[in-house]
């Protein structure tokens, strides 16, 4: 059984909440990645996605560079812990209607799960 562990990126990526929806976009795409982190005051307050900026911005035609991050981020941020299954883990995202889930055990956030991430099994055949 493939775990969440040993697909969820290690790697976070995090902005402050105070900073603008252009600079999350920015670092998105310099990271080709689909989410942030929120910070602040050095504790995790939501994340923001490609979607949330899709939805919540671009849609209603507003200037990216003038809303702040936390203005759309969502929050609460849903979780996993790191040794369930890859499977509960898709379970999780379909109930809550999010791409994205925090990793972590109950101290800390340990990386991101993304539906982009549970898809590397299938694509090497592991399942």
């Amino acid at each position: 059984m493939v775990r969440v562990e040993q697909l969820m990126t290690r790697e976070l990526a995090c902005i402050e909440s105070s900073q603008a929806v252009s600079v999350a976009a920015n670092i998105m795409r310099i990271k080709k990645i689909g989410s942030l982190l929120v910070m602040e005051d050095s504790e995790t307050v939501g994340i923001i996605t490609q979607s949330d900026i899709v939805r919540k911005v671009v849609a209603f035609h507003l200037q990216p560079e003038f809303v702040q991050v936390k203005h759309i981020m969502s929050t609460p941020i849903i979780s996993i812990d790191e040794t369930e299954s890859i499977f509960e883990a898709a379970g999780i995202m379909k109930a809550s209607g999010t791409r994205h889930l925090a990793v972590g055990n109950e101290e800390q956030i340990l990386g991101i799960l993304s539906v982009r991430d549970l898809l590397s099994p299938v694509s090497r055949d592991e399942l």
